[in-house]
């Protein structure tokens, strides 16, 4: 987590934090709207996908789009996976665990060696 002078976390990556969860759960509940035909999960995945988005745009005031969108998506790829395994019996095998370690790999490599900016 990114710090400002006097230790403060940087709001920007609390934004982030919140699209991402938000965006897991806005894909959770599509899947339980099974195609828009429940009206509960479907409304549900409208707001969280509505909130998603508005925390990504308070991100984009001073994370670069690229740096975020990848810290946003790989992260979003990787726990959305963990919840389907675990809460809808999505299997996961050998190639799409490398897969998803690689995400991690890169989006960390990025954050910690590129000069990109919002560091």
């Amino acid at each position: 987590m990114q710090r400002l002078r006097g230790g403060q976390v940087n709001i920007s990556y609390l934004y982030l934090g919140g699209a991402i969860i938000s965006e897991v759960l806005g894909t959770t509940f599509l899947k339980q709207s099974e195609g828009f035909s429940k009206l509960l999960p479907g409304l549900a995945t409208v707001f969280f996908y509505g909130f998603a988005l508005y925390a990504l745009s308070h991100t984009l005031k001073t994370i670069p789009t690229g740096v975020a969108y990848a810290i946003w998506s790989g992260v979003g790829i990787v726990l959305i996976s963990a919840v389907a395994w675990i809460f809808q019996g999505q299997k996961l095998d050998i190639p799409a665990i490398a897969g998803m370690l690689l995400i991690i790999a890169g989006v960390v490599i990025m954050n910690v060696f590129s000069k990109t900016g919002g560091h």
